[in-house]
Formats: structure tokens, sequence, C-alpha cells
């Protein structure tokens, strides 16, 4: 009957446009004030105390490290030398977005932030060069959602903090699924583009125009290997990474490529307020939510039924990723991921799935929920970059959100693809 109660609670407040947070504060609490002896005070002290972390401010400084890039003229760069390495190949444009994504990927951990700086450069370019508005606009979104994919990753910072796991290892994982994500989108990409006769980019590959390219983007390419290798090489934590990402940030657009200007800062830092400020808020009454899953032992109950359906872990996992692909459709990624995880991170753990990998493809199928309508964030930046319409965007990305299932799946059901670098880590 709770659990029932709570989720009916929830779904019905979601439905009639309560805020997430809010609906998960009010379902809360009248199902700890029905079915608990728990004092409703204790709500408000674990959003507080939930709240004071220290990795949590990850999670607003690679925010303001994403946008300070933005304004830097970081991305253009990186677009810049994109087009250098995969120009030449037919539909060459469209590699070059792709590839501009996940080298930006590496440096935001958005996927919306990624399709904005992106997409503001390559989908004009994919429109002068008779690509097509609504693929570039698609193809863009698409891209964009390996943002969260590619270390650092913003979810997978929330991940780490709602679960336990280390974020250092979550990063790690992310490596391989993110470059395999970017090459499924560019084959399929590649296949699209002979099909539509799309015109490369450049006449032929040059190794001199690669090195031209790679001295203009020096300081943009240098980011993530500061970021992570100043992780993985001990010199600080990811919370320290994203804090030196904003310091780099200002200094390489003040000083070096002299494009960020005192009204660029004041707009990044604008708009990591909102975001942050609205996660924060979410995240405190989610852990709230899931003090009261945890002490009530409704995660267990939950698993169990699962698990009544089949005893196997291949159809298990199945039943789990259509019920994510759905989920992406209608909420956020974020609000997802907290909701969730403590809900379905029990019965991994009853069918021996480790941690750090459950964290990856939870994430990964809850980023192409990025693309699918009729939430998909991507979709309305992309349409408000492109000026296309948004259900015209997703039509043109149905091929390519295949190819990302296709991912999600591998991922899934290979842990060697996420777990392989995370082991050697480990073992080393």
């Amino acid at each position: 009957m709770d659990i029932a109660l709570l989720f009916l609670l929830m779904g019905v407040l979601m439905l009639l446009s309560v805020p997430i947070g809010i609906a998960l504060g009010i379902a809360t609490a009248v199902c700890m004030w029905l079915f608990s002896p728990m004092p409703l005070v204790m709500i408000a002290q674990y959003c507080f105390t939930s709240l004071d972390s220290f990795p949590i401010l990850a999670i607003p400084y690679f925010t303001l490290a994403g946008n300070l890039m933005g304004g830097s003229g970081i991305s253009k760069r990186l677009v810049y030398f994109a087009e250098s390495l995969v120009g030449f190949i037919a539909g060459g444009l469209a590699m070059a977005t792709v590839t501009a994504c996940m080298f930006f990927a590496a440096i935001s951990g958005s996927g919306p932030a990624t399709v904005s700086a992106i997409g503001s450069f390559m989908i004009p370019q994919m429109k002068e060069k008779k690509y097509g508005g609504p693929f570039a606009a698609a193809l863009t979104a698409c891209a964009g959602s390996i943002g969260v994919i590619i270390p650092p990753s913003i979810p997978f910072v929330l991940y780490g903090v709602i679960s336990g796991a280390s974020i250092s290892e979550m990063f790690l994982a992310g490596i391989i699924p993110g470059i395999m994500m970017g090459i499924a989108l560019m084959i399929t990409s590649y296949f699209i583009a002979k099909k539509r006769n799309y015109p490369v980019a450049a006449a032929n590959f040059s190794i001199a125009q690669v090195f031209k390219a790679f001295r203009y983007s020096f300081w943009a390419l240098l980011v993530p290997v500061i970021i992570m290798g100043g992780i993985y090489g001990g010199v600080f934590t990811p919370t320290e990474a994203a804090v030196a990402g904003v310091a780099y940030a200002l200094f390489v657009g003040f000083f070096i490529h002299k494009e960020l200007s005192f009204a660029k800062v004041m707009d990044a830092l604008r708009e990591t307020v909102i975001v942050s400020s609205a996660g924060s808020f979410i995240l405190g009454l989610s852990m709230s939510f899931a003090m009261y899953l945890t002490l009530e032992g409704i995660p267990m109950r939950i698993g169990q039924w699962i698990v009544s359906f089949s005893s196997s872990k291949a159809v298990v996992l199945f039943m789990i990723l259509v019920f994510l692909l759905i989920v992406g459709c209608f909420i956020d990624n974020l609000s997802s991921m907290i909701i969730l995880t403590p809900i379905f991170l029990p019965v991994m753990k009853q069918l021996g799935v480790d941690t750090i990998h459950f964290g990856l493809f939870l994430t990964v199928a809850l980023a192409i929920g990025f693309v699918t309508p009729p939430f998909g964030a991507n979709l309305f930046v992309a349409s408000t970059v492109s000026n296309e319409k948004v259900d015209v965007i997703a039509k043109n990305a149905a091929f390519l959100v295949v190819s990302m299932i296709v991912v999600l799946f591998l991922v899934t059901y290979i842990p060697w693809f996420s777990m392989v670098l995370v082991n050697i880590a480990r073992n080393s």
C-alpha cells in the first residue's frame, strides 16, 4: 500500500506540472506521516545534511566551467580541429560535428551545453553546405548526449554522491562507451551522407592542416588533459578539478584567446546559479525520498517484485533498460537518476552487477532521453539554435537514436566496455 501511494502521489503531482522536487517532498511527507513513526522534521534534516557534501560542489563548478568555455572561444577551436581530422570523409561536416561534441564533452559534462556550444557553429555550416537544417540539428542533438558520458560528467558526479560509488571510477568507466557512442553516430552519419550525397568538408586529408589546427586549438585541447590528468595523477579530486577548469577557462578566455568579457562571465554565472540551484533543490528532497525508501525497505520489495518476473539476469536487465528509455522520454536526466538510483541499485547488487557498471548504463540510457520526445532537452536546444521545429528534428534523429540504443545494449550486456579501465585502475 505504501509503495503504491508513494509512486501514485509522485506521478499525479508530476502530471499536474508540480516541480519534481516538490512532488518528491510531498509524496515522501504524506507516506511518512501515514505509514512511518519517523518525525516529519527528518525530511528537512536530510535535505540540508545531504547537500553538505564536498563532491556535490563539483556540479556547479563543472557547469560554470562549461559555460565559461563556451564563451571563451574554446568551442570553435575544437570544431576547427575536428574538421581537420575528419572533414575529408563523406559527410565530413557531420563527422566533424560529432568529433567536436566528443572533445567538448571532455570539458563541459553537460548534454544541452554541448549542443549549444557546438551547434551554434556547426549547424549554420551544415545548412550552408546543403546538409539540411533538420538533419544538422538532429545530429547535433544526438552527439550532444555524449556530453554526459565522456568524463567529466555531471550525472556521474551525482550518481557517485547518491550511490557512494567512486566518482573517479565512474569517469574512467565512461571513456570507452562515450567513444563508442561517437563512432556509432559517425558511422550512421556516413551512410546517411552517402545516400543523400552530402559534400565533404575538405578535398583530402592533410597532415599540415592537422598540425595547423592543432596549434590553433592547443589551449582548448589542453583542458581535458588538465582535468582528467590531474584527477588520475593524484593532483586533485574531481571537485578540485572542476575548480581548476573554471580557473583555466578564465585564464584562457581573458589572456590567451581574449574573447571572454565581464558580461560573458556574468551570463555564465547567472546560468550556473539557475541550473545549480534548481538541481540542489531537487537533490536535497530526493535524498529525503531515498532515506524513506531505505528505512521502509521499499527498494528490496521492488527488487523482489522485479525478479519474480524472471530469474534470468539478461531478462531483468532488458526490462530495466526498456523502463529507463521510457522514463527518459518524460523526465530529465538528473531527476530520473535521483529517483531511480536508490530503487534499482539494490536490484543490481542482487543480480551481481557492479555498482560502477550500473551507473554507466543508467547514465547512457537516460542520456538517450535527451533526444526522445516529448521531453528531449537537447531537441529543444537544437531547435532554438537551428530555428527548426522540434518534431521535424525528432524524425530526423530516428536512425541516429537507433545507433545509440545499440551502443546502450552493448555496454549493458558486455561489461568489459565500461569496466576494463576501472579494473586496470583497481589492480594497479
